[in-house]
């Protein structure tokens, strides 16, 4: 019997996981593997609100605004439409945390599933280590000014790391940014 060596940090598997969520055949609307992935990131679901989001009854609402964020979209590319208040993303967030059991944190993550190269995590070590404010509803268009700040030296440089890491470039910058700080801020603590 083959195993597979188990990683270090779970949350490595988070974006590649059966392919990721942002494939053309799941792109549009969540599977178990999504939730699966946010758990990679330590972020349990209750049963109740996984099966409030995959199995709504009449039409999926929650599919219909992910059909409406651009799935290949780099959020240093993006307009500010894209991530400000009331995009699709935007209230695509705003559906998923009003469900009992899944919050911001969650709806966040799903959505950095979904959106890998257009939305970053956000988690309370992210928000620690940025310094964000204690109500926090400007990180997504926080982060695509600094990725477009100084002619994108900092997309370079999290292109470097990448490089560096030898991981691929099926990761996107994102993911680059939000581990980089999260090891950081994980890192402070011990």
């Amino acid at each position: 019997m083959h195993q597979t060596r188990a990683p270090a940090y779970t949350g490595a598997r988070f974006e590649r996981l059966t392919g990721g969520g942002d494939q053309p055949e799941v792109a549009n609307h969540f599977t178990p593997a999504d939730f699966i992935a946010v758990a990679t990131l330590s972020v349990d679901v209750p049963v109740r609100a996984v099966l409030r989001v995959l199995e709504p009854s009449g039409c999926n609402p929650y599919s219909c605004l992910l059909s409406q964020i651009p799935v290949d979209l780099e959020l240093a590319a993006a307009e500010e439409r894209h991530v400000a208040k009331d995009s699709p993303a935007w209230n695509l967030w705003q559906s998923l945390r009003d469900i009992d059991g899944i919050g911001s944190i969650s709806a966040g993550k799903l959505l950095a599933r979904k959106r890998p190269r257009l939305l970053p995590v956000y988690d309370s070590v992210i928000k620690k280590v940025f310094e964000r404010p204690s109500t926090d509803l400007s990180f997504w268009s926080d982060v695509r000014h600094s990725l477009r700040a100084d002619h994108g030296i900092l997309v370079a440089h999290l292109e470097d790391v990448r490089g560096l890491a030898g991981i691929g470039e099926d990761i996107g910058i994102l993911r680059i940014l939000d581990t980089a700080a999260w090891f950081h801020g994980r890192n402070e603590h011990l």
